[in-house]
């Protein structure tokens, strides 16, 4: 099930997670914060306003499907499934821990609501592109979404798959684009270029979709469009900011490994409008 459409809980839930993501990279001295803060309102859209799920039976084989390709934002990808219902918030405390479940990148079924092992970037569209497939052979009419990092797109086993997805005319898949035009050593741009990132993915034979990536009713719309047609895959390119919603870490890549001070944490809740 999905909520119903009320943009002010999505965006209440938003900073509600951005807010566990810093505590849970102080607690756990982990990096890859920035990362994590671009994308969480790509998962509050997919997750609250798009998906199909059950709470109650999170294996359910007719639910929808979420892949994290970018699986080093795996903090993002927890803090947003505990927020939504699959399990207690209070398990975030146990993030990277040792014995833990919940790693720095998100280990296969490690809890519910996690599909795949990511962070391998370039095969989370691959795993996806299995998955509608299967959809397809087993007559189910579930609908499968993957997040991808852009610096990911330089993977060229991103491009196989958008390749092998079109020419499957798999409808019920839909790629979001985090084009937050950062990744770990620079700009994402000019490490390899990727513009115009919609052009090329509209020429490999998807319906493509460019939308402000914090932008929850506009990516819930996109997202909820699919299928656009019979035939073709969708890719939303979701225009981001990384670090989005604490200023200090907006844009600044040195946040790809920085971790947060005690004092950073009070001031990026305060700014979350949180005390």
């Amino acid at each position: 099930m999905t909520f119903p459409h009320d943009f002010q809980v999505f965006d209440d839930a938003a900073r509600a997670v951005r807010r566990s993501v810093v505590k849970m990279s102080y607690q756990a001295q982990a990096s890859h914060l920035a990362s994590s803060l671009s994308c969480v309102d790509i998962l509050i859209a997919a997750l609250w306003g798009v998906m199909k799920v059950d709470l109650k039976n999170s294996s359910d084989p007719d639910r929808d499907r979420l892949i994290l390709s970018k699986g080093h934002a795996a903090q993002a990808l927890y803090a947003s499934l505990a927020h939504r219902g699959f399990f207690s918030t209070e398990l975030l405390s146990l993030y990277n821990t040792d014995g833990g479940v919940m790693s720095e990148h998100p280990g296969p079924k490690c809890l519910p609501g996690v599909e795949a092992a990511t962070g391998s970037l370039g095969h989370g569209l691959s795993i996806g592109l299995g998955i509608a497939l299967a959809a397809r052979l087993q007559s189910r009419d579930y609908k499968v979404f993957v997040i991808l990092g852009d610096g990911e797109c330089n993977e060229g086993t991103v491009w196989e798959a958008a390749l092998l997805a079109s020419a499957q005319n798999l409808s019920n898949m839909c790629v979001i684009v985090d084009f937050n035009r950062l990744q770990g050593t620079g700009p994402s741009t000019e490490i390899m270029n990727l513009n115009p990132l919609g052009e090329k993915w509209s020429s490999f034979g998807w319906n493509t979709l460019n939308v402000d990536g914090h932008n929850i009713e506009k990516l819930t719309k996109a997202m909820n469009s699919i299928p656009a047609n019979n035939k073709k895959p969708t890719a939303v390119i979701a225009d981001t900011i990384k670090g989005k919603g604490v200023s200090f870490m907006e844009n600044d890549n040195n946040w790809h490994y920085r971790i947060p001070t005690k004092e950073q944490v009070s001031d990026a809740n305060h700014e979350l409008g949180f005390k």
